[in-house]
């Protein structure tokens, strides 16, 4: 990621860190209450950062401390809180005058595949895929849908690499329109007990757009969608003009972008709805398979757009 995208350093405060945490993982399934859950659970890192003015942030003898912290768990958590803070600045600076949402991939992923259950015939296609997708979309416009995979780790900086080659292929997974046209995001943050916190980026440029006709009636967020049945492929064009070549993983057609905006707003929708602990008022967004784990939706829905797009133009 060249520097002058986003600077040598970002000024961020530990709450924007675990504020972003908080919102990745409002749908991880930890029951009925998960947004209060997952709330709860990001709050345990409130004093294992610090900083000063001049001085760049680091771990808190409390972050340091291993019988407060399993290292393991909370290099992947706060991993992901770094990465977004990070990724929500590129993706802003390189979108403006869009507003950025994010979405877990996994609950976006499962309105067209099925990644878990009996459902599943094919096993090897499943194990890579992002942790988010990143959309910055503007009223008239058509979204830009950015992938990211995130990890975090202790260790050495060598280890790094190992973890952005990893990275890579979870967003290789995914192609939004023709393959190797869709813009990622892969980053490795390094949480260094005397070397500070460091986020390595990776991108990879390309369009990543939905783009549809306004009044496509898919496209209507206010509209419960349905599971679908999406093979589980990847067609790659032959340069030569040959027959194309296909591999496991996910790909949203042109003639999908309309369902996959709406499934992308929906889940935005749950994940804001999450946070009020509301099981049932939280599942009417999602689709069946989405929902496993979830009471079932309320008979008398709120309709996405007048909750979404607000909420989410209030950042």
């Amino acid at each position: 990621m060249p520097a002058v995208e986003v600077g040598q350093s970002v000024t961020v405060t530990p709450w924007e860190v675990l504020h972003a945490l908080g919102r990745a993982t409002v749908l991880s399934r930890q029951g009925a209450g998960r947004g209060l859950a997952e709330h709860w659970g990001c709050l345990k890192y409130c004093q294992a950062l610090e900083g000063s003015s001049g001085k760049y942030m680091k771990l808190s003898e409390e972050g340091l401390n291993p019988r407060r912290h399993y290292k393991t768990v909370q290099s992947g958590e706060l991993g992901i809180g770094f990465a977004l803070a990070v990724a929500e600045r590129i993706v802003r600076k390189r979108y403006p005058g869009h507003s950025v949402s994010l979405v877990d991939a996994d609950i976006a992923l499962q309105a067209g595949w099925a990644l878990v259950g009996k459902d599943v015939r094919r096993r090897d296609w499943v194990r890579q895929r992002p942790n988010f997708f990143l959309e910055a979309w503007k009223p008239g416009e058509p979204s830009k849908v950015v992938p990211l995979a995130c990890k975090g780790m202790h260790g050495k900086t060598p280890y790094v690499y190992a973890q952005l080659a990893s990275a890579s292929a979870q967003v290789e997974a995914v192609h939004v329109g023709p393959w190797n046209e869709t813009p990622v995001l892969v980053t490795s943050t390094e949480l260094l007990g005397q070397g500070g916190i460091t986020v390595h980026v990776l991108q990879a440029h390309g369009d990543g757009a939905l783009v549809f006709a306004p009044d496509d009636p898919a496209a209507d967020a206010d509209q419960a969608l349905d599971d679908l049945n999406i093979y589980p492929d990847v067609r790659i064009p032959e340069p030569d003009g040959g027959e194309e070549q296909r591999v496991s993983g996910f790909q949203v057609q042109p003639e999908q972008y309309a369902w996959f905006r709406r499934a992308l707003a929906r889940a935005g929708a749950a994940g804001l709805m999450g946070f009020t602990g509301g099981g049932e008022l939280t599942a009417q967004y999602l689709t069946k398979r989405r929902a496993v784990g979830t009471s079932k939706a309320s008979p008398t829905p709120v309709p996405a757009s007048s909750r979404t797009w607000k909420s989410r133009s209030a950042g």
